[in-house]
């Protein structure tokens, strides 16, 4: 079969992307537009603010994917999107243009999960290294701002199948690394700049006790209940094992810790500080953090990494696994990456990540997803929308 090239759109949260994949297999351009400063002031994502960005860039974003990969809007083969999850206004941005893109030009749309994009994420650097070899089962680790899931992944002809069995009760990994960071006055976002601190500070410091978790989840059980009433599958049988995360907890920690030992003064002045510098670095967050807040983010980032690492060891253990995938925007993290790479080899299990621009939201991804669904002629209809609390199965 001939090299297919995928126009690829990305617009569930706050980067506008776009991309053009060859077969699944070789990333030609990836063009990522960032809204961190429309979202800095506020310490965190604004929904109608980026809907609005992403309205603004993504015509320009498809056409300099476009330009780099020295392709234009007729010589692609077929135009994917990200139907879900995520925002509902931002992923109607992208929506909207794929669509208007593929009508006008009578090319094939294809519809791609968000998540899948991500575990398609770690296969897509793969196959630019030259491994087109995974054993089978695989567990996937999906972690980042606004999700903390782990999959069974399988395959099914030309495509893949995914079973969940974990997600987190509550926060995102990388919600809680973004809210514990504005907590102590490091700004947005809080992923990036906890992992470049932490090694300054005492991980042993602070202990933080792991989340305990008692009960099934109620958001299954429902769901579960809903699909046999109506005759249909449950997600996850109970007889299954779950591994589910929970990060509320920790969240509440660190601010008790603050409260306790009476840091509030010195966080609003480092909050004061740091927002007068256009763009910090990595001096500038150390001048203006002690010995206490240091060993804190750096014990908080201990404690969030030893609790994923562990649960999804843990349910490697009992699927019985050949193959370990992390990826999402916190797979970016070193310690996350160094831990993984050094308790799954103790385990025998080979783990793989997607290189850091891969990690996070990137249209790249999006393409390579819907690789095996142009080869199965898995194309969308006009008519689909955006789903904002899309499942993966």
């Amino acid at each position: 079969m001939s090299d297919a090239y995928i126009l690829g759109i990305e617009s569930s949260c706050d980067e506008t992307a776009a991309a053009v994949v060859r077969s699944g297999e070789q990333v030609v351009s990836n063009i990522v537009a960032s809204q961190i400063a429309t979202h800095q002031p506020y310490g965190g994502v604004v929904p109608e603010l980026a809907s609005r960005e992403h309205l603004r860039a993504i015509v320009p974003v498809v056409r300099q994917a476009l330009v780099e990969a020295n392709q234009d809007y007729k010589s692609v083969d077929a135009i994917a999107v990200t139907q879900g999850p995520g925002l509902a206004g931002a992923l109607l941005v992208g929506i909207s243009y794929a669509k208007a893109l593929a009508f006008a030009l009578d090319k094939p749309l294809i519809a791609v999960n968000h998540l899948e994009g991500h575990i398609h994420a770690v296969l897509l650097e793969e196959r630019q290294k030259g491994n087109y070899e995974q054993q089978f089962p695989v567990l996937a680790l999906v972690v980042s701002g606004g999700h903390t899931h782990l999959y069974l992944a399988a395959r099914k002809g030309q495509g893949w199948t995914y079973e969940n069995i974990g997600h987190t009760r509550d926060d995102a990994a990388g919600e809680a690394f973004d809210k514990v960071a504005k907590l102590v006055g490091l700004g947005y976002p809080g992923g990036p700049i906890v992992d470049r601190l932490a090694p300054h500070g005492d991980a042993t410091a602070v202990k933080f006790p792991p989340a305990q978790i008692k009960h099934r989840d109620r958001r299954v059980h429902r769901l579960d209940n809903h699909r046999k009433e109506n005759g249909g599958e449950s997600e996850v049988e109970s007889d299954r094992p779950r591994f589910d995360f929970s990060y509320s907890g920790i969240k509440t920690a660190v601010l008790r810790y603050v409260e306790v030992h009476d840091m509030q003064r010195s966080i609003e002045m480092r909050r004061q500080t740091l927002a007068s510098i256009a763009k910090p670095k990595l001096e500038h967050y150390l001048a203006n953090c002690d010995k206490r807040t240091l060993d804190l983010v750096a014990s908080f980032q201990r404690a969030i990494v030893e609790d994923l690492v562990g649960k999804t060891l843990t349910a490697a253990r009992a699927y019985d696994v050949a193959t370990l995938f992390v990826t999402g925007g916190v797979a970016a993290n070193s310690e996350l990456r160094r831990t993984f790479e050094r308790d799954g080899a103790q385990e025998g299990l080979p783990v793989y990540f997607p290189s850091r621009p891969l990690s996070t939201d990137n249209a790249a991804m999006i393409a390579a997803a819907a690789y095996p669904k142009f080869l199965a002629k898995d194309f969308a209809a006009m008519d689909f929308s955006a789903e904002a609390g899309l499942v993966l199965r």
